[in-house]
């Protein structure tokens, strides 16, 4: 029963996972028809409606694995590139639309036709392909309607990448490219990390990834903060901005560098709940925000310099050995599963009477810290840093 539970549900998940690629396919064409001034505005909105019919279709009864199965992760990335492309197909039509509808409002203004050079047949009406409105008319135009909202220079500033003098020095890159991956290699190797293997290669560079590009720098001061995030909150938002990144490095192999922008964006915005069913936003914790966007912003450009001018794994083999010096027992890494084990055998033995409910079962206990810590919640992470569970044997005091 078990295995013909499993054979449907393989043969499913493909066609699922096939049918979020045709419509992500479908929103990517979309897009591009948008910005076609062959196409006609009104059949640019009936793509779109067509497009949203195809994406509820797809997304609405998704398939879920049998109760026996682990979540899918492939099914949970296909899902979220779906959702980007989907909103690149509704900014592009949105935009579209409304210049379409105020040209359609414009009235005639023959007087400029000299000025414009425009043929006789002209009806003195010049279309607006964009308007800048300046930061404060939209603040305005809703103070009008009695909607009051803080302007923009009470917000933090905007994101921008930083100037060339501020760009941080790519060591090594003057050097013989051969050279610089032969040392890679050596530092990886000493540290038992065999990046031959693409896939141990991917899960350490994800890992470095996130702990150079946000875990590292200024999140260290807004951790200290007494506002700051806790241990555990930290711990829980790591391992699922290590699946972001793991997917981004993944896809940047193929689609180059842009694609490393998916990852630059969760792991900055300030506004993001963090995961393991925390309420923190960095917003809300009242640091500042500014330098942490800088800084992620800085490394995720360096990442993306190497990958243009070293290529793809050379790129990976320097963030696997952050990963390799700094965080070689974090989740993704191969001596994880030495430190989850150890980490139950330590749960087992505490007194777990005040403990959050997730770290009563110890069967549920141990299939999360294998395959997704986050799964048992920020608090319970937490609970379980305070009481040192995941402090290497090395470290533990005799």
């Amino acid at each position: 029963m078990a295995h013909a539970q499993s054979v449907a549900w393989t043969a499913t998940r493909l066609r699922h996972l096939a049918s979020l690629e045709h419509v992500r396919r479908a929103a990517e064409a979309v897009t591009g028809l948008a910005a076609d001034d062959d196409v006609e505005p009104l059949e640019v909105a009936w793509l779109l409606v067509s497009l949203e019919s195809a994406h509820a279709w797809t997304t609405e009864d998704a398939p879920r694995p049998p109760g026996s199965e682990p979540a899918d992760e492939e099914l949970r990335e296909a899902g979220f590139r779906l959702s980007l492309e989907m909103i690149s197909a509704r900014e592009a039509v949105a935009g579209r639309l409304v210049y379409h509808l105020i040209n359609e409002a414009a009235l005639p203004e023959p007087e400029f036709c000299a000025e414009s050079g425009c043929p006789e047949s002209c009806s003195g009406r010049h279309d607006s392909e964009h308007i800048d409105c300046g930061p404060d008319a939209v603040f305005e135009d809703l103070a009008r309607r009695g909607i009051e909202l803080e302007r923009p220079y009470d917000l933090p500033p905007p994101r921008r990448r930083p100037p060339a003098e501020e760009e941080p020095p790519l060591t090594g890159f003057d050097g013989d490219p051969d050279e610089l991956v032969d040392g890679y290699g050596q530092v990886l190797a000493y540290f038992g990390l065999d990046h031959e293997n693409t896939e141990v290669l991917v899960d350490a560079a994800a890992v470095g990834l996130v702990a150079d590009v946000w875990r590292d720098g200024p999140l260290d001061a807004i951790h200290a903060a007494g506002t700051g995030p806790t241990d555990g909150e930290i711990f829980a938002q790591s391992v699922d901005l290590y699946r972001t990144a793991r997917a981004a490095l993944l896809a940047a192999r193929d689609g180059g560098p842009e694609e490393l922008l998916v990852f630059q964006a969760i792991a900055s915005d300030v506004r993001l709940r963090w995961a393991g069913g925390s309420s923190f936003t960095l917003m809300a914790c009242g640091e500042p925000t500014e330098e942490f966007c800088h800084d992620v912003d800085n490394r995720i450009w360096f990442t993306g310099k190497q990958m243009k001018e070293l290529g793809w794994r050379t790129a990976l083999m320097h963030r696997a050995m952050s990963a390799a010096v700094k965080t070689r027992g974090h989740f993704g890494m191969p001596g994880w599963p030495a430190v989850a084990a150890t980490a139950l055998r330590r749960t087992g033995a505490l007194d777990r009477t005040d403990a959050p409910g997730t770290l009563h079962d110890l069967a549920a206990v141990e299939a999360a810290l294998r395959e997704a810590p986050d799964r048992l919640g920020a608090d319970a992470l937490d609970w379980l840093c305070r009481r040192g569970v995941f402090v290497p044997e090395a470290d533990v005091p005799r």
